[in-house]
This record gives structure tokens, C-alpha cells and sequence, in this order.
């Protein structure tokens, strides 16, 4: 596109999201008003549904996918636009959809063309809830050391075993999990990715209690649950170059948390300045200059996502990247907590009800949920060890670790 090209897309986009977006959906999303894709998707208010379904009917949950796959058909430098329109007006993400952030992009890569056509629409219309099955009980941050097998049954595999730290298991309708399908293989080559349907038979759900006093996540177990070989995406015991890709784009997913509005996102300066008005102690002082140096950096890790996403879709190679970001986006929100609940003293100390305000207690809350941001989506220690290999080049001294 030219230069007057995107400025007339910029000027349609605009005038689209004026139009389409209600204005009570331009402000950030407390945790209970996120709408999640799925086949119980809920709304609280019209104003949600209205939203949900122009966005899904233009096709821009998915704006960069192909028509025929339920996409908007866009093309990178017109996304690039959309994503900027979007952050400008303060627009809430119409849906939450775990499958369009991490599973789509690897089924536009490695899956089949009945499995694109098959799986890839209900997902772009926010018909399907995903979850993912990753990480199992003993295996800590080793990825490939996963006990869960499926076992060939002729037309399909039976998977037994079980998942954890599975976000929102309970409440979602498909997983793609990684699975043992040769015992015999070495740990990294006897692997493979399957989608799987959570309300099959022989699936069970339970949910684990946080610090944070969330939920959200869930233990799941697989007793002779049986899996079309059809779902079965990409090659028999490859599934470990698939999950590589996939986590990727977690990473990706996870570097963005703070934009579009998402509610682990809180801004820094405005609530210093409601606990700290002005600066008088060197205490006070001292604190203020760590709340200036977040939000700084905080600015400076904004942009840099922005380039992050320019260079992914000019295809050039971002795993390093995105590890980098992931890394310093949980540990700076971690940072930037740890210095609100400074700023807020005994205000911080609160968990329900008076004397303690609704957002005294969330942001208590976020401060605790955001040490297990640290390590959901491969620990701090797993993203320096990909950031070591592959933007230091550094040799790889063991071959336990999660890559």
C-alpha cells in the first residue's frame, strides 16, 4: 500500500469503529465484563452483543486471515492500521479467544486444508472456546517430558493421562494438547499435537484455587478418550516443531496483555497520584522516581511491540523477540505492583469488602496474579534460556529445557 492508500484505509477504519464500537465499550475492561468466545459466550450488558457481532460479521476477530477461513482478508499494513485504530479509540477486545491467538496461526501453517476449513471458521466467529494442554503435574518447565499418551485404536487414538495450569478448562467446549504417541522415541521426537473435544467422554475437569482468589485454572484428566485420527494436526510423533511455533505466538499473545484494555492492565501514574498527590518525604520522593522509571519503561515496551508485530508479519524470524517480550512484559508488571502497593501502604493490605475500595482489593489481587504471569506461558528462566539460543547464538549446554 502507498502512503495515500493507508491513509484512506486509516480514514474508513475510523470511521467504521466511531460508528460500531459503543462508547461504553471504549473505557478498560473490569475482570468480570470480559467477553469470551465460545458456545456459552455471555454478555452483561446489549452494548457487549452489539460489539461481539459487528466485529465478528466484518470478519476483524481474525483480520489478517483469509476470507475462506472466516478472516477479514487484510493485509499486514491494513491490520497494522486496525490494531492503531483500535488503540486509539480505547476499544475493548469484542472477544477473548485463546485458539485465534495461538492455535489459528499454527492451523494457517502445518494443518490440512479440510482441517483449515473445518476448524478455522467456528474459531473467527467466536463459536468455540479453546483451551490448551500443555504443561502436566512433575514435569515443571520441561515441556517434552510429558507422560500423556495416545494410543493408536485404528481410526482413532484413546489418550489417557492428565494436563494442569489449563486456563478456563471448565469452561471450554476443545483443547489442543500435546500428546506421547511413541513411547519408544526419544522425549522430543515421540510427540504430537491433537485438538480434542473437552465434553468427549472420558474427560474431567477440576478447577484449582489461586492466591489471587481466581479459578481459572484447572487440572484436567483423560481416561480412554477417543480422538478421531482426522484431529490429529500435522505429522504423527512432529508435534514438537508444532508446539515450538505455537508458543510463539503465546508469547506474543502474552507480550500485548497490556493493550487493547485488558483488565490485568492497570495505569500506573493516575493511581500514583491518587496515593502520592505530592512528593514531600525522600521516601515519597524515592517512590515517585521508581513510578516515573515504570512508566517509562513501560511506554518504551509499548512501542516495541508495536515493531514486533511490523516485523512478524514481514515474516521475519521473532522467536528470540518474543521471548524477550514476554520476559520483560510479566516482570515489569510484577515491578510495577510491587510499587503501587508501596505507593498505596495499608490501603494495599485489603482482600473483600470495607473499609477497602472494589479497586484497592483488584489491584491487591493483580499484584499477586502477576508472579504467576512470570510463569505461565514458559517461566523467566525458559524464556532466558530461548533468548540465550536463539538471539545470543549461545551453545545449548543441556537438553532438558523448554525451547
Amino acid at each position: 500500500m502507498n502512503d495515500n492508500d493507508k491513509e484512506a484505509f486509516r480514514q474508513q477504519v475510523r470511521e467504521w469503529l466511531e460508528a460500531n464500537c459503543p462508547p461504553s465499550l471504549r473505557t478498560p475492561t473490569p475482570e468480570d465484563e470480559m467477553v469470551w468466545g465460545g458456545s456459552r459466550v455471555e454478555f452483561k450488558t446489549e452494548d457487549q452483543r452489539l460489539w461481539f457481532e459487528r466485529m465478528r460479521d466484518r470478519g476483524w476477530f481474525c483480520p489478517d486471515w483469509p476470507l475462506e477461513y472466516g478472516g477479514g482478508g487484510l493485509s499486514s499494513d491494513e491490520t497494522t492500521i486496525l490494531e492503531g485504530e483500535l488503540r486509539r479509540l480505547g476499544c475493548r477486545p469484542a472477544q477473548i479467544n485463546l485458539g485465534i491467538w495461538m492455535l489459528g496461526p499454527v492451523l494457517l501453517e502445518f494443518g490440512s486444508e479440510e482441517q483449515k476449513r473445518r476448524l478455522l471458521p467456528p474459531m473467527a466467529r467466536g463459536e468455540i472456546r479453546w483451551c490448551q494442554g500443555f504443561s502436566e503435574p512433575g514435569a515443571g518447565s520441561d515441556l517434552a517430558n510429558i507422560g500423556t499418551t495416545a494410543r493408536d485404536a485404528g481410526d482413532h487414538f484413546v489418550v489417557d493421562g492428565t494436563k494442569i495450569w489449563t486456563s478456563y478448562g471448565d469452561k471450554s467446549d476443545w483443547m489442543y494438547a500435546l500428546v506421547r504417541t511413541d513411547r519408544e522415541a526419544s522425549k522430543h521426537r515421540g510427540i504430537s499435537l491433537v485438538v480434542l473435544d473437552m465434553h468427549a467422554p472420558g474427560v474431567s475437569v477440576a478447577p484449582i484455587d489461586l492466591i489471587s482468589g481466581k479459578s481459572s485454572f484447572c487440572q484436567v484428566f483423560f481416561d480412554g478418550v477417543e480422538v478421531p485420527k482426522e484431529n490429529l494436526i500435522g505429522p504423527l510423533n512432529g508435534g514438537w516443531a508444532l508446539a515450538k511455533a505455537l508458543l510463539q505466538h503465546e508469547r506474543s499473545a502474552m507480550s500485548k496483555f497490556g493493550e487493547f484494555s485488558l483488565p490485568t492492565h492497570f495505569d500506573l501514574m493516575p493511581l500514583i497520584r491518587d496515593y502520592l498527590p505530592e512528593a514531600q518525604t525522600p521516601a515519597e520522593v524515592a517512590l515517585e522516581a521508581r513510578a516515573n522509571a515504570c512508566a517509562m519503561e513501560e511506554a518504551a515496551y509499548g512501542l516495541t511491540v508495536q515493531r514486533m508485530t511490523d516485523e512478524a508479519r514481514a515474516e521475519q524470524d521473532v522467536t528470540g523477540l518474543a521471548a524477550i517480550m514476554k520476559l520483560v512484559h510479566t516482570e515489569q508488571e510484577r515491578v510495577k505492583f510491587e510499587v503501587l502497593l508501596d505507593a498505596m501502604g495499608y490501603r494495599a493490605l485489603g482482600w473483600a469488602g470495607a473499609p477497602f475500595t472494589d479497586r484497592e482489593q483488584a489491584i491487591t489481587k493483580a499484584w499477586l496474579n502477576s508472579f504467576t504471569q512470570t510463569i505461565a506461558g514458559g517461566s523467566s528462566e525458559v524464556q532466558l534460556n530461548v533468548i540465550a539460543k536463539r538471539v545470543l547464538g549461545l551453545p545449548d549446554a543441556g537438553k532438558g529445557a523448554s525451547s
